[in-house]
């Protein structure tokens, strides 16, 4: 037997396997997804140990079941934060590329760099402060992540998901969730904002799903409902406030799919992802309202549409960032009076709206 200890990030694991029947046992308590996990690996000498492809596939089951966040950890975190503010958020809202200034427009600021915050991860693209932001908007309190987190950076599902469970315990009821997406639909146009109604798991069809793991009961079920994913109350609050403010021919309504990045699609996934129901595609969003669901949250979330995905091999576009945070500028002031007048108008005690 052979035995092999290491740090991942920060978590410990250790790791013991043996070629003796080609069995496999492992002891780990780490975040399988964090790349270092993987530099630490001598795959040749994994390779020669375990010969039995049934054991390759049942071993990274059980790695992939490893990496869920306690109820005590995340309390840990929700309790480190209000011992540094006196804001008692009831609206979490998350900002995706360019689209950090709505944190901008809180009042009595109360930020944080993720990298001061216990157990959080850091945000590694570029567009995304790295901040949360506390403080009031319009009158009502609110926290706010300038930069969200994502699978392609590195991190596994349950860390870049670990701020939904954050924002719980801080005492958050409703979610608003914004991002920078392609649009799939051949309607819209770049700048249109859609709100989303539902969406598209993909990375989820191969088991990539938050909830996976042992369920805590004080979070959430262990089944968690998503045909209710997104509140139809704020939907039509959504719609209605965009018409009030005039933004009726760029206000959309679709499905988003989420993939894992950061390549963006090929025209083949394109093509396939708009014959399967998708308007807008992105590499966010999902995950988190799963989390979010799961924690009893109401959840809201807005799509920019930042580019049109390309469908047409004689086509000559090109996606690309730069892209997608030149036109989150442009729409940013109609998106922030967009969240912020909803904000306004959600009431908590008994979830319904304000007139």
């Amino acid at each position: 037997m052979k035995r092999v200890s290491q740090l991942s990030g920060s978590k410990e694991f250790e790791m013991f396997y043996c070629c003796k029947n080609q069995s496999i046992k492992l002891i780990l308590d780490f975040n399988i997804f964090d790349l270092n996990f993987f530099k630490l690996l001598d795959c040749r000498e994994m390779c020669s140990c375990v010969l039995d492809w049934t054991v390759i596939c049942l071993t990274s089951a059980l790695l992939l079941m490893s990496s869920s966040y306690s109820y005590e950890e995340c309390k840990a975190t929700a309790d480190w934060l209000l011992a540094q503010t006196d804001i008692r958020p009831t609206v979490g809202i998350v900002c995706g590329s360019g689209l950090g200034g709505l944190a901008d427009l809180l009042k009595d600021q109360v930020a944080f760099n993720y990298k001061d915050i216990p157990n959080f991860p850091q945000s590694t693209v570029h567009g995304h402060a790295g901040k949360l932001v506390f403080g009031h908007l319009k009158g009502r309190p609110c926290v706010c992540m300038q930069g969200r987190f994502h699978l392609y950076e590195g991190y596994s599902v349950q860390k870049i998901t670990l701020p939904m469970r954050i924002f719980k315990l801080l005492g958050v009821e409703t979610v608003m969730l914004t991002n920078a997406a392609g649009g799939l639909n051949h309607d819209f146009k770049m700048g249109d904002i859609m709100i989303i109604k539902d969406h598209l798991n993909l990375p989820g069809f191969a088991g990539i799903n938050p909830l996976n793991g042992p369920n805590d009961e004080r979070f959430g079920v262990r089944f968690q409902c998503m045909s209710d994913a997104y509140d139809r109350e704020l939907q039509q609050l959504a719609m209605d406030v965009g018409q009030d403010l005039g933004y009726g021919d760029f206000l959309k309504e679709g499905v988003y799919c989420v993939l894992g990045g950061p390549t963006f699609e090929t025209i083949a996934e394109g093509r396939m992802l708009h014959r399967l129901g998708a308007d807008a595609v992105g590499m966010s969003t999902a995950h988190e309202v799963i989390v979010a669901r799961h924690c009893g949250m109401r959840v809201f979330a807005l799509s920019l549409i930042t580019n049109q995905v390309v469908m047409d091999y004689d086509s000559e576009e090109r996606a690309n960032h730069e892209e997608v945070l030149q036109v989150g500028r442009q729409r940013a002031a109609q998106l922030e009076r967009l969240v912020s007048t909803m904000v306004t108008k959600i009431v908590h005690n008994n979830y319904g709206l304000r007139d």
